[in-house]
């Protein structure tokens, strides 16, 4: 059986120049059980944080009230708002600065009656010196809301069973099983830190979860082709497995997922930090955060969780697991004297 070309102990630098030349062979798949603890521990906490802390679904989910102001000429507190709106239903509400060129404040509360809605208004526009026609508002009933929530549900069962019967008709069920638990796996734990971490869910977060399910699919499937084109080969050395085909595939790609990682991930951060940080476009910001957090577990899942899953159930089909025993059988010969 050919030799590896050893990438353990290198250096970086010889590391880095195997990944950019294709010629590593880390022995991820082998490994398989690390990656399982350590997606066990990140699925855990982020179930655990869902179900103490919950999300913060935005005004679009819950329903509820709404004002935005721009306000010149200080500096916008907190504080200062929140005494501003004393002695009204605001006096508690959630409220956010947003930042960019013009500096606003937005308020959001459950649904209030006119009257109440109108004495918020009216503090809103003393705070920030201006008519009370400049300040924006929006009611959003708790029907929309459910609304919205249904049919986010909807498009990610849709998506999901779209993406299964792709992968099954172009690859096999067990590929395609490997990647939508793989997929289901990125989703828990974007959803999980963002439970842990308080970030608002905004419908502009949803569509950024179902931009997730294709990214990290695209990632999954440059390893799940390798694999396909590699398998008529194997067996053809001895002691070779379905696994160790697997780790030789994904090792062979293993420089284009880094690459396509790398690549979607700088825009996404040009667009937190310009987008969000200099603008204050707060719709991008709700969208690249996703995406980002997104993206940046999918690239870990399509090399670490959906690859060894894999793995694991071709060879408790019969052929492979038979091949596995030949392997081992095939070790234990050549190890002796």
């Amino acid at each position: 059986m050919t030799e590896p070309v050893t990438t353990g102990r290198r250096g970086l630098f010889g590391t880095l120049r195997d990944i950019y030349h294709e010629r590593t062979s880390f022995n991820i798949v082998g490994r398989s059980r690390w990656w399982a603890l350590l997606s066990g521990v990140l699925l855990g906490g982020s179930i655990l944080a869902l179900l103490i802390s919950g999300l913060n679904l935005g005004i679009d989910f819950e329903g509820g009230s709404q004002w935005d102001v721009t306000v010149q000429g200080k500096t916008i507190d907190i504080d200062d708002v929140r005494d501003a709106l004393a002695g009204t239903r605001g006096e508690d509400a959630d409220i956010l600065v947003l930042t960019g060129q013009q500096d606003s404040v937005r308020v959001q509360t459950e649904e209030l009656p006119a009257d109440e809605r109108n004495a918020i208004t009216t503090a809103l526009a003393d705070y920030a010196g201006v008519e009370e026609d400049a300040v924006s508002f929006v009611d959003v009933g708790p029907t929309w809301g459910e609304q919205v929530t249904r049919k986010a549900v909807t498009g990610l069962i849709v998506m999901l069973l779209l993406i299964a019967a792709y992968l099954s008709f172009r690859f096999e069920w067990r590929m395609a099983l490997a990647a939508l638990l793989a997929v289901l796996h990125d989703i828990v734990i974007t959803v999980g830190i963002y439970a842990i971490t308080g970030f608002e869910v905004t419908p502009a977060t949803v569509i950024a979860f179902l931009t997730i399910l294709g990214f990290s699919l695209y990632d999954t499937v440059v390893v799940l082709d390798k694999v396909k084109e590699n398998t008529p080969a194997l067996g053809a050395e001895r002691g070779d497995t379905y696994s160790r085909m697997v780790n030789r595939s994904l090792n062979q790609v293993l420089m284009r997922s880094i690459n396509t990682s790398l690549v979607a991930l700088l825009p996404i951060v040009s667009l937190l930090v310009v987008g969000s940080g200099v603008l204050g476009a707060v719709t991008l910001r709700d969208f690249a955060l996703a995406l980002f957090i997104g993206i940046a577990v999918g690239a870990y899942s399509s090399i670490f969780v959906a690859t060894p899953l894999l793995a694991w159930i071709k060879e408790r089909e019969p052929r492979y697991a038979a091949l596995r025993e030949r392997a081992l059988v095939y070790e234990a010969r050549s190890a002796q004297p």
